[in-house]
């Protein structure tokens, strides 16, 4: 009987393993490559994921101002950001926050994929986007991650 009986494994902070993955955006569209990124961070890659545990690796995005919209959506997207303040609310699009601030975009599309909790802003500090091809954590040896 006992042999019928099967536990299931969870993940703690002491069982967890975490790599280093550098993902190149040079022609990659946001969405997507955004999506993958989310749910390495989250842990989803791993056989040993839990929800409630953070299980994710951590992510070195290079080439950030080379990633790509799909369609009319560079000149139709707006990011929004509001003071607190009567009249505070500023828009931007795409194109002008591509150009201004190239890490925002890629920072802000992986941000909306986490939870909204304490877990997801755990996750998001082991994001690190660059809007060159040089980044400052080789002593990492991080690995390529191909999408």
């Amino acid at each position: 009987m006992s042999k019928l009986h099967f536990t299931t494994k969870h993940a703690n902070a002491a069982t967890v393993q975490r790599n280093w993955f550098v993902v190149d955006g040079t022609n990659q569209t946001v969405g997507r490559m955004c999506a993958k990124i989310a749910s390495v961070l989250r842990g989803k890659n791993k056989a040993y994921y839990t929800p409630h545990v953070d299980t994710g690796d951590y992510i070195i995005v290079i080439n950030a101002d080379k990633v790509k919209f799909t369609g009319t959506k560079i000149d139709d997207k707006e990011y929004l950001t509001f003071s607190g303040y009567p009249g505070g609310q500023k828009a931007e699009t795409a194109r002008e926050l591509l150009k201004r601030r190239p890490e925002q975009v890629v920072e802000r599309a992986v941000r909306g994929m986490l939870p909204k909790n304490r877990l997801g802003r755990k996750m998001i500090k082991k994001l690190f986007v660059y809007a060159g091809a040089e980044h400052q954590h080789g002593a990492q040896q991080p690995k390529e991650l191909k999408f």
